[in-house]
């Protein structure tokens, strides 16, 4: 693994668990929104911990946590991240994984080797807008494997999606229902413009206010079974 950054205790990455967050450095996308950029761009600056450094830790922490986030940048990139996943298994913690699905085939090899207990995966914007907020060219059938291989393989999952004045509508919500079909937990989160991002002329947008989050929560509930807001 890339680790550039340990978080030893969060109360709120993992739902229902007390976790250790494990960033790792780099990503397949530049969405200029992003807030961690530096794990995204300049992870290279970054203190890296080795594998047994963080495998040390979290054995020291096993009395007060019971899960571990991987998070990112983008964990998914990792070159060993399924050997690594196996130790975290062994300490007997549960693991959870932040993605943007962009890479189904490790997402694949990690749900047939028992290795995930719970998935977020970002959805940033429908398939029409990705080139234009991300920077990067997406295959959008790829995010949408990744979570019907998390529906079919039973993984606790949720999908997530900030909502980006001009890059989330009810049109691009849509657009993403049909693409990814029904889920069981949908999470919008609330634009932060308050913290360093990738694209700092972006800082000036001004979030949605909490009336359109709440349209778009009622439209979400037509192809979700839940759907909460974050941030508000």
């Amino acid at each position: 693994m890339n680790i550039r950054g340990i978080y030893k205790t969060s109360l709120i990455d993992f739902p229902g668990k007390i976790c250790t967050v494990l960033f790792s450095g780099g990503c397949n996308l530049r969405c200029r929104y992003c807030h961690n950029p530096d794990l995204a761009c300049g992870w290279q600056d970054l203190e890296l911990s080795s594998n047994e450094t963080a495998l040390e830790l979290l054995k020291k922490r096993k009395k007060v946590i019971d899960g571990v986030t991987l998070s990112g940048g983008e964990p998914t990139l990792s070159r060993n991240i399924e050997a690594f996943l196996e130790n975290i298994k062994q300490l007997d913690l549960a693991v959870k994984l932040d993605s943007n699905g962009l890479q189904p085939h490790v997402i694949e090899r990690l749900i047939d080797r028992g290795l995930l207990d719970y998935a977020a995966i970002d959805i940033k914007t429908s398939p029409q807008k990705y080139a234009a907020l991300t920077n990067t060219e997406v295959d959008f059938t790829k995010i949408a494997r990744s979570v019907e291989l998390l529906r079919a393989g039973g993984i606790d999952h949720e999908v997530r999606t900030t909502c980006l004045p001009g890059y989330v509508t009810i049109e691009d919500l849509e657009s993403i229902r049909n693409s990814i079909g029904q889920v069981k937990k949908y999470f919008l989160q609330q634009f932060q413009r308050d913290v360093r991002l990738l694209d700092r002329t972006w800082e000036v947008i001004e979030p949605y206010p909490p009336e359109v989050l709440f349209r778009f929560r009622d439209f979400i509930l037509t192809f979700a079974e839940r759907c909460e807001i974050r941030g508000i």
